[in-house]
This record gives structure tokens, C-alpha cells and sequence, in this order.
């Protein structure tokens, strides 16, 4: 049987699942690695780590898949992540910068005082933020000793994990990113389809550091001969949200999804035009094919799936991610706990990135089950955030909203969800949908799997949630949850 092996590589651990000829999951292997904390608000990984533990990984699974043949390999990844690399060692710089990353936040106000955002905007569809790529490559090559030299002679490659990966994985034989990658970066020109040098020369970053961008589904080389026992071709790439909208099979336009990993993104997609948005969300790229872009509203929250690694790891009251809902459930239905989890600021809408967490509401009785239960809801109140932008921005009637991540296997998590947003909300039965997206972008690359309304049609549900809750109820659980973000917003410490 035809196989292929989707590389999911993210902010916390590195992924690889086999799927067989027909979309279906045959092996997977997991691997965590270390999060690099070096002063308040950044956050970097060892680019070593995610590269031994993608190839850990992807050997893990294939074993476990009983050592098929692989036809073709797909790659997901954390989007905005910037590693730089020496192109005559293979050898990384300095740490990758992750996009949680906030050191970059002084210089991002520079750049809106001096006029720069509206061009910024207009070009890269991105708001100025040092969540993207752009300032965090600027700060490698101005801090790290001979960056910039050795940038400007051309010896050093920049890339999102995407490239890092490619490059390791084809001996550095390829230099390259998919479009959705490098519309991340705040570089590119998502309307000309190229590097903007206009950008890169304000950032003082030199286009020879820059890969070329290809289509999602394209030829990314092969991998060497001694990773898998033959060269194996890389035949599809997109950065982890856009290849979650694709393995959800939002190939029409007015179709959303929302994807609860470390954090929660939302994608509508909006066809051939990219929509400006009036409520700060992004306009970006939701995949390329055939030469052919179509474009999507994305908002971006920092802060979902991390904030229960934050009860586990933090506050130690909890020593797994499903021993949230049952202490949710036990909760006191009687307090109002609202948990704002700015712990890296605030994303779309508000892009507040001096922010920090705050909990609002507690009482004497208030305990680990109220603590659960409002870091639960907390991504419902900020799904809502994006979805009232969306609905502001987009003349069409919005579907139903198709979840997947790690946090949408909570029944509780979803059906407050679909409370909180008075809508249906359907979760698929592959929850894994960001290495589907890979897997199938590889697979249909490769001739292998069906074009984009077979695939559409073998979309599968597993449940629907439906609203449950009193319109007055709802209205009145956003409101508090707006006064609290405007409360935490105003706070800037001492």
C-alpha cells in the first residue's frame, strides 16, 4: 500500500504520522522537547532539538507503522519561528527565536511611530507585532556577533522551521518555504507574490538570506538516502494553521475553522480576494496551488492549549490535560472566575503584546476545579473575540465552525464554545487535521490522494455541538469577559 509520512512539527513537541493510501492513520510517534525561557517574555528552542526530534520521530513512527514505504513526506510546523543558520556548517546561529516571542516589542513601536504600519499592512497583509518573523530576524543579525557580515556576504540562511527542516532533511541541498510560511514572515508581499524589498531594506535584512517560496504542494527535494533507507521525496509544505484549514477541507470560500494547539487560530477562508479587516485580524495566505493563491482572515491567540500546560507545570494542581474537565464540571456553578491568559500579551483583536495574565473574580472558596474551569472558558471568550471580527469583516454567512487540536477533544471546552458563540460547532473525527492537511497536500502532489472535492467529501464528523445556553446568559458571560481583558489591558505593573 501507498504511504505517507507527515512531519508536525510544533512549538512543544515534534509529530510524525504515516497515513496510508487512503487518508487514514496507520503509526505516530511524539516527542517533547525543551522551551528556553532566558528573561521575561522570550521564549526560544535549541533549532538541534527540532531537528533531531523530527527525525527521532519520524523513524518512531514508521517502525510502529510496521517500515512501509514511504511514497512522499509533507511537513507542518509553528509558524513565525526564526532560526538563521550558517550555510557552510549547517550550523544555527543563535537559538530559534518562537513566535511567542516579545523581545522585539520596543522596536514594533518604533515602526508605528515612524509611520511604517499602514505600508507594512498594505503589503504583507500583518499588523506590526514581534509575534512575525521580520524583527525577530533583525534582532539576530544586530545581537549576534558577525551576523550581519556574514548575512551580507551571503553565508548565512534564514527560515520558519519549515526551511530548517527541509534543509537538514535534503543535506542542504534546498533552500525553500511554501507560501503560507513566508506570508508570516512580514516580508512578503502576499498580493505580487515575492520578497518585498521595499520591507527587507527597511529591516536592513538581505534578500539573499531569503529561501525561495514554492507552492504547498511542490517539490521540496528529496531526503538523504541514510534517514530512511532511500531518498524520499518532500512533496508538501504549509505552516501549521493553514495546513489545519486544509485538512478540515475548507476549500470554499465563507468556511472556517479554529485550531486549539498551544494556541487557538482562526481561518476563514475568503477565495481569490484578501479581505482587509477592519477589527485587526490578518489577511494572509490560506494555501497556494498551481501558482494560484487563496487568501483567508486569520485571528491569532497566543494562549489556549498552554494555559492548561501552565496549571500542569506551573501551578502544579493538575497532573495531566484531561484531568481538566472533570475538575471544570465540579466547579462552583455560583463564581464567575474569568481567566485573561496574556502571558505573552494579547493577540487579535486587541495585539496588546505588554499585556500579561490576570485573574479576576476570586474568592475565599475559589480553588483548583473554579481555576480549571475559567482556563477552559478562557479560550471560548477568545474564540468569540475573533469570531465577532470575522463577522464584521465578511459580508457572507458564516457555517458552522469546524474545530480540531488538542483542546477540541474536551466535550467541555467545545460545548461552552458553541454556548459562548450561540453556533453549531463540529469537531471531525481525525482530530490530527494539520499532518492531514501535510499528508494530503504531499499525497495529491504525488498524484496519490483525490483533488480537493474528493477530499471535501470524505470529510467525516464525529460530533456537533449546538447551543445550549440562554442568549441573555451569553451575552451577559462576554460582557464580563470584555470589562476583565479592558482591566487587564490598563494594568502595566509598578
Amino acid at each position: 500500500m501507498t504511504h505517507i509520512l507527515a512531519i508536525d512539527q510544533g512549538t512543544t513537541s515534534s509529530r510524525a504520522i504515516i497515513f496510508d493510501g487512503k487518508l487514514r492513520p496507520c503509526g505516530s510517534a511524539q516527542e517533547e522537547f525543551p522551551q528556553h525561557f532566558p528573561r521575561s517574555g522570550w521564549v526560544e528552542h535549541d533549532p538541534a532539538d527540532l531537528w533531531s526530534s523530527t527525525a527521532a520521530t519520524c523513524r518512531a513512527a514508521i517502525e510502529k507503522c510496521g517500515n512501509p514505504r514511504i511514497e512522499a513526506i509533507g511537513i507542518t510546523n509553528q509558524r513565525e519561528t526564526v532560526v538563521v543558520w550558517d550555510r557552510r556548517t549547517g550550523e544555527a546561529v543563535h537559538n530559534a527565536i518562537v513566535w511567542q516571542d516579545r523581545r522585539t516589542a520596543a522596536f514594533c513601536r518604533e515602526l508605528e511611530e515612524a509611520g511604517h504600519g499602514d505600508m507594512i499592512t498594505a503589503r504583507t497583509g500583518l499588523l506590526i507585532d514581534p509575534y512575525f518573523s521580520a524583527t525577530k530576524l533583525k534582532w539576530i543579525l544586530d545581537n549576534v556577533e558577525g551576523a550581519r557580515t556574514d548575512a551580507e556576504a551571503g553565508h548565512l540562511a534564514f527560515g520558519t522551521v519549515d526551511s530548517w527542516l527541509i534543509w537538514n532533511l535534503t543535506g542542504g541541498q534546498v533552500h525553500a518555504t511554501d507560501a503560507t510560511n513566508a506570508a508570516r514572515t512580514m516580508l512578503y508581499d502576499i498580493h505580487k507574490g515575492r520578497w518585498s524589498r521595499t520591507i527587507c531594506d527597511l529591516f536592513g535584512i538581505p534578500q539573499a538570506m531569503l529561501p525561495e517560496v514554492r507552492d504547498c504542494a511542490s517539490d521540496f527535494g528529496t531526503t538523504r538516502a541514510d534517514l530512511f533507507g532511500r531518498p524520499v521525496p518532500i512533496r508538501g509544505v504549509a505552516g501549521d494553521q493553514q495546513a489545519a484549514t486544509v485538512g478540515q477541507a475548507c476549500f470554499r470560500p465563507g468556511m472556517m475553522k479554529s485550531t486549539y494547539g498551544t494556541g487557538c487560530f482562526a481561518l476563514l477562508n475568503t477565495g481569490d480576494t484578501p479581505v482587509t479587516s477592519s477589527r485587526r485580524l490578518l489577511t494572509t495566505i490560506a494555501y497556494q496551488l498551481d501558482g494560484k493563491p487563496t487568501y483567508a482572515l486569520e485571528g491569532s491567540i497566543f494562549i489556549a492549549g498552554a494555559v492548561v500546560q501552565w496549571l500542569r507545570d506551573g501551578l502544579k494542581i493538575i497532573r495531566n490535560a484531561a484531568e481538566t474537565q472533570p475538575l471544570a464540571e465540579a466547579a462552583d456553578p455560583h463564581q464567575q472566575v474569568i481567566f485573561v491568559p496574556a502571558f505573552t500579551g494579547l493577540g487579535a483583536p486587541y495585539w496588546s503584546p505588554d499585556s500579561r495574565g490576570a485573574i479576576f473574580g476570586l474568592t475565599r472558596n475559589s480553588g483548583p476545579a473554579e481555576l480549571a474551569k475559567a482556563a477552559l472558558e478562557s479560550v471560548g471568550f477568545q474564540t468569540r473575540d475573533l469570531i465577532e471580527a470575522m463577522r464584521a469583516d465578511w459580508q457572507g454567512d458564516l457555517p458552522a465552525l469546524r474545530v480540531d487540536g488538542g483542546m477540541s477533544a474536551s466535550d467541555y471546552t467545545m460545548q461552552f464554545l458553541a454556548d459562548l458563540l450561540g453556533a453549531q460547532v463540529d469537531r471531525p473525527k481525525v482530530l490530527e487535521t494539520t499532518a492531514l492537511g501535510a499528508a494530503w497536500l504531499a499525497g495529491q502532489e504525488g498524484g496519490i490522494y483525490p483533488d480537493a472535492e474528493g477530499f471535501m467529501e470524505a470529510w467525516a464528523l464525529d460530533r456537533s455541538f449546538t447551543p445550549t445556553l440562554a442568549p441573555d446568559a451569553r451575552e451577559a458571560r462576554y460582557a464580563a469577559w470584555l470589562e476583565a481583558v479592558q482591566a487587564t489591558m490598563r494594568y502595566h505593573g509598578a
